[in-house]
């Protein structure tokens, strides 16, 4: 394809701007140390419970975010960043309303967890979860239905959030990650809440 070379030069441009370069690799780092930490201990949660093929789901996400540890996290990159020049750069998709619903699901998400850890007794924990998940999960839903009507091409951005979606909604990944804790949970939130502004803010459509 003709345009190929002049798209791939656009690319390592926005990686190497300095509005985008040291935050786009420090977020994107700590996203998959985080992540893979946390879905390993889900993996040995769910064994020491006896549900080994739960256990199996996580650790394959596990094997997949340590791969983007060393090298493979610039090709994970790469190809994360060339499927949002090519499907989404350009488009309307991420629109100020898109955008503001997806910021609120991951705020109100973050509210719910923070209630959370500031319960210090395990009786008081078991409470909360009876009385709380099934809103974490409903937020959870709306905030991938948001997402997949943003990534509505198919690619690793939307690859990713089907994976997760499948995971949280029919896996209980999202149960088990509030078992271990809400702390890792809210760093997380924090991480995408940053990573989306920076594409955001970097999309050509931003300024319009």
């Amino acid at each position: 394809m003709p345009g190929t070379p002049w798209c791939l030069l656009f690319l390592s441009l926005l990686l190497l701007s300095s509005n985008l370069s040291h935050s786009f690799l420090s977020n994107y780092h700590t996203l998959f140390l985080l992540s893979h930490s946390l879905t390993s201990r889900v993996a040995d949660l769910r064994d020491a419970r006896g549900d080994f093929e739960g256990a199996a789901r996580a650790r394959a996400l596990a094997h997949n975010l340590k791969r983007g540890l060393g090298l493979g996290f610039y090709k994970f990159a790469w190809n994360v960043g060339w499927d949002y020049v090519k499907n989404y750069a350009w488009s309307d998709t991420m629109s100020f309303q898109i955008l503001g619903g997806v910021v609120s699901d991951l705020n109100e998400l973050f509210r719910v967890l923070s209630e959370l850890s500031q319960i210090r007794s395990n009786a008081g924990k078991v409470a909360w979860v009876g009385l709380n998940y099934k809103n974490a999960l409903r937020v959870s839903q709306s905030l991938f239905a948001r997402l997949l009507s943003v990534f509505r091409q198919s690619g690793p951005l939307r690859d990713l959030v089907l994976v997760l979606q499948k995971e949280v909604m029919e896996g209980e990944l999202l149960r088990d990650c509030i078992e271990l804790g809400a702390d890792d949970l809210k760093d997380l939130i924090e991480l995408v809440k940053d990573i989306g502004f920076n594409y955001f803010s970097a999309s050509p459509k931003a300024e319009l």
